[in-house]
């Protein structure tokens, strides 16, 4: 047996094509006691939706959106997906539904949708500077007199709504985007339409945003003008750049870059670099690594890439034949500088640590099995300063010790039963005001959001709800 710690397995049989609680591959331990149900929130009754006799809520994000200092929660669903397999559900937002903490609703705005076949073009973020939180995303907005379905996006406006009451404040249907066509022949690169914010023209606070649509890159400002557009010829399947790309200021010059995995792109929109690295290239960041120096890390073959190009770290094919995700952050305090998890075998529960101090790998471990085992994020359970704990499929491991643990009255997951992203996505966040970190969970088929907080719970350090790229720009999935 490769799975770590003392388990006990259940006896039982593997439905063909269901992955949920009953698996025998899921291991048992007795749930975390430094862990704390803080709440469990139930989306407002108005928000759900009945699909083939299934009640849900879709899809969530998170953010100030009041302006009152206390994280809110956006629930959306999306009209226009893959009508089976692993892309079905919905592409194209069509609903919106806000609401606080004790489940007050503050807004909602359209109807119908689907769960979103992957986490969509949504995010919230203050794009205006007042304060409070911004909703922006795509709309869906059919015509009659135009065929559209989920190839295309030629029925879609982009839109940043008032958090406070969900109003239009600005809309725009750029021909870059409109014009968009699936391009991917399995769809596996089309379906991954998330809009990140980011910072391309080193203003004081983050105003602009980019979303990858097939083969192309959009960014817009916040008046939803079109800054720069880029276009990738790698499309094949399991040779294309990465599904979500990330942001972040690799050169040091206060203006964001992106990174696609195969490349960087200047804040300007040129690239630094284009090499097409490994096979699989499913996950990427730009982050601190060698002594603070931000590089470009690349799942596909285990890379992590200079401003310029130059390969820092290249595991290789046969450490890393699938790199299907990949996280940084301070896990092992007996290292010196940043460790790199990485998901090593695909959709596998194998993984790596490489320390950036050495550019070597230091361990190899295996993590809890959960429906398509995608879903790491490191979360500073016990403060910035200490060591990352590891989430994954609800469970929270500690690096060193290799011992992971569940969260307690955590339900299992929708799974496959439902649709392919009925699991736990995860976002971590300080939402108690204390430095540590609580882990915000919602599965998308499901109707509760869990918030867990580290013990012991002091509710009157609390001061005000402060967001940064891990929540406006989550990693969720890849």
């Amino acid at each position: 047996m490769r799975l770590c710690g003392t388990w006990i397995m259940i006896a039982v049989g593997l439905l063909s094509g269901i992955l949920f609680a009953e698996d025998p591959r899921i291991p048992h331990a007795p749930p975390r006691e430094d862990a704390l149900l803080y709440r469990k929130l139930s989306i407002p009754e108005p928000f759900l939706i009945t699909r083939q006799g299934h009640t849900f809520g879709g899809d969530l994000c998170i953010g100030d959106l009041n302006g009152d200092g206390r994280c809110d929660y956006l629930v959306y669903r999306c009209n226009h997906g893959a009508s089976s397999g692993a892309h079905r559900g919905g592409m194209k937002p069509c609903f919106l539904g806000a609401f606080e903490l004790d489940g007050t609703i503050l807004w909602q705005v359209g109807e119908g949708g689907n769960h979103p076949s992957r986490p969509m073009s949504v995010a919230v973020h203050d794009m205006t500077g007042d304060g409070a939180a911004d909703v922006v995303c795509f709309w869906h907005r059919p015509q009659p007199d135009l065929k559209a379905d989920w190839q295309s996006l030629a029925d879609i406006v982009v839109q940043i709504r008032d958090g406070k009451t969900g109003r239009v404040i600005r809309e725009s249907a750029p021909e870059e985007i409109t014009s968009r066509r699936r391009q991917d022949p399995v769809g596996a690169n089309w379906v991954h339409q998330r809009i990140l914010i980011a910072n391309f023209r080193g203003t004081k606070t983050p105003r602009d945003m980019v979303v990858k649509l097939g083969d192309t890159y959009v960014a817009l400002d916040e008046q939803l003008n079109i800054l720069w557009t880029y276009q990738t010829e790698w499309i094949k399947y399991s040779h294309c750049p990465a599904y979500i790309p990330a942001v972040g200021d690799i050169d040091g010059d206060g203006r964001d870059e992106l990174n696609g995995g195969y490349f960087v792109i200047d804040h300007d929109g040129r690239p630094l670099w284009e090499k097409k690295l490994g096979r699989n290239m499913d996950s990427v960041a730009i982050t601190a690594w060698d002594n603070g120096h931000a590089r470009a890390i690349c799942s596909g073959f285990g890379h992590v890439m200079s401003a310029k190009g130059d390969a820092i770290l290249s595991l290789g094919e046969q450490e890393v034949p699938h790199g299907q995700e990949v996280r940084v952050a301070d896990f092992r305090q007996d290292l010196p500088g940043p460790e790199m998890i990485l998901r090593n075998e695909g959709h596998t529960t194998s993984a790596l640590l490489v320390s950036s101090h050495t550019n070597e790998i230091v361990d190899r471990f295996e993590l809890n099995f959960s429906p398509t085992n995608v879903g790491m994020e490191p979360v500073f359970w016990n403060g910035p300063h200490r060591a990352a704990l590891l989430y994954n499929g609800g469970w929270l491991w500690d690096v060193a010790s290799k011992q992971g643990r569940e969260l307690p009255d955590l339900p299992p997951p929708g799974g496959n039963e439902i649709h392919r992203m009925g699991f736990y996505h995860a976002i971590p966040a300080d939402l108690c005001g204390d430095q540590r970190e609580e882990l915000v969970l919602w599965d998308p088929t499901a109707k509760q959001v869990y918030l867990y907080t580290p013990k012991p719970l002091n509710e009157s350090a609390y001061r005000v709800y402060v967001a940064g790229p891990r929540q406006y720009n989550p990693r969720l999935m890849d």
